[in-house]
């Protein structure tokens, strides 16, 4: 190669290697973690049975129903929000594609045959007018005649990133991946925990509807024995009135849940992608247990807080997407800069058909192409402005996000605890209405009573157990927030 020629080429190389990427690095942000969970009630907290062990990655496994573990597959099958969350990473994974493809040299073939015409004063025969004698306008008028043109060939062109431009923008489409990933992450998450609250919620409804039944046959039974005595002139009438608005009132609470089962039914179809009424079989009334045994509660396997920092998707998600808007200041500052790209094109030319294929028919030109950005009123630089405040507001919105967590998890905590000691007390209350019931049969038995005192009896053990069995729902929800709080469980931990 001739010495002339290696001169531009050792200058363009040492160009090369003198340039580097522009615009700011980034670094992860590192927010302070505390070495104890931070809490606005340390005295509900300190009661909770915390381990450090990892969450399962199916994480309502740890209820041990396992309608509830079909449920959440059906979901994880079928939730038209969930194929959503997984179009939007497919198209976040084609993007990044897109952009990568920048770094690559661009390929183009072209062919075409035409038929053309040039006019006899256009441009192209302007020059036949310089030439000397009178056969200028057969010249101009052979020049005219219309001709084919055969032509094939390839363009080629690639960009040298000088500045980074195109390492930013895969930088910021990689974090874009990210942000989609997390976002799936987090809207498999919380529809998993919609999930889980409605069959709760679900399962209270039912049962509050088998409880109430049982009251209203015992208050029926009541209303009997008192209009027995009013008859015989025992009671006043008033009694009878009482009791006859009592059973009216526990048969004016049944629509409602009905209702409300009704809804929560709905709820779990759309969730779970099929139409009303296909789960009903699976989802029918449970019959109540004999002894309204307590459910068996697991020890909350949290982790460390600093696992839980960077376990959320939301967090995890809002890392990403500062990452993306850190690179995309390197993107603005290296359109401040003059971009060079190597063009080349080769092919074949003819008018005759014949010897389009020789090798004389050929054509190729090769050499690079500056564009230097000169004067456009301030628009790049502000654009570089703009990209900073960008950045600025993602990084603001990171730490929210941060506070948002650990608020959301203290709350979750404190329910959860403030449930647990409710449902202690509630217990204690069922166990002592139990044996006032024990006591009353014990009486009438002996005949130191009549049958009225019993049904009484029976009656507020009835409304204990309602109770309870209102505080499990509560305690499995709250439980259900504290798991999404933590940002569910840790993938491939079963």
């Amino acid at each position: 190669m001739n010495r002339r020629r290696l001169i531009p080429v050792a200058a363009a190389l040492a160009l090369l290697v003198g340039c580097a990427t522009v615009g700011p690095d980034f670094h992860a942000p590192a927010p302070a973690v505390p070495a104890q969970r931070p809490t606005s009630a340390p005295d509900l907290a300190s009661g909770l049975p915390v381990s450090e062990k990892v969450l399962p990655q199916r994480w309502w496994t740890v209820f041990g129903d396992p309608v509830l573990d079909g449920l959440q597959a059906r979901l994880l099958e079928n939730s038209l929000d969930l194929r959503n969350a997984v179009l939007r990473f497919a198209q976040s994974r084609l993007q990044r594609s897109v952009v990568a493809s920048q770094a690559l040299p661009h390929v183009d073939a072209r062919a075409q045959a035409t038929r053309q015409r040039q006019s006899e004063h256009g441009a192209e025969t302007r020059l036949v007018r310089a030439l000397p004698g009178a056969n200028r306008e057969e010249i101009a008028e052979l020049l005219a005649e219309p001709f084919p043109l055969y032509q094939a060939g390839f363009d080629a062109s690639w960009e040298l990133d000088l500045w980074g431009r195109v390492r930013r923008s895969v930088e910021s489409a990689d974090a874009g991946v990210e942000a989609a990933d997390a976002l799936l992450a987090q809207a498999r998450l919380a529809l998993s925990g919609e999930l889980a609250r409605a069959y709760f919620n679900l399962r209270l409804a039912q049962r509050q509807q088998a409880l109430l039944d049982e009251q209203a046959a015992v208050a029926r039974d009541a209303l009997g024995l008192l209009e027995g005595q009013a008859a015989h002139g025992l009671i006043a009438d008033d009694e009878v009135l009482a009791q006859r608005a009592r059973v009216a009132e526990l048969q004016a609470l049944r629509p409602p849940l009905r209702a409300r089962e009704a809804a929560l039914l709905n709820q779990l179809t759309t969730l779970s992608g099929v139409l009303p009424g296909a789960l009903n079989e699976a989802l029918a009334p449970l019959p109540l247990p004999a002894d309204a045994a307590a459910p068996a509660l697991p020890d909350l396997a949290l982790g460390l807080p600093s696992a839980l920092a960077r376990r959320r998707p939301d967090l995890r998600a809002a890392e990403a997407q500062l990452h993306a808007a850190t690179a995309d200041i390197g993107i603005a500052v290296a359109d401040l800069y003059p971009r060079i790209a190597l063009g080349a094109s080769a092919g074949l030319q003819s008018i005759e058909a014949g010897r389009f294929g020789e090798w004389s028919s050929r054509t190729w030109q090769i050499g690079p192409v500056l564009s230097l950005p000169l004067f456009d009123h301030g628009r790049r630089r502000a654009t570089v402005e703009l990209r900073k405040l960008q950045q600025q507001q993602a990084a603001v919105a990171y730490q929210q996000a941060v506070l948002k967590a650990w608020q959301e998890i203290d709350d979750a905590l404190a329910d959860y605890a403030a449930q647990r000691q409710r449902h202690a007390r509630l217990r204690e209350r069922l166990d002592e209405r139990h044996r006032a019931w024990a006591l009353a049969q014990g009486r009438r038995a002996s005949g130191l009573s009549s049958e009225l005192p019993v049904l009484q009896a029976r009656q507020a053990w009835l409304q204990a157990r309602a109770d309870l069995a209102d505080n499990d729902a509560r305690l499995s929800t709250a439980l259900v927030a504290v798991f999404k709080a933590a940002g569910g469980g840790m993938d491939g931990g079963e």
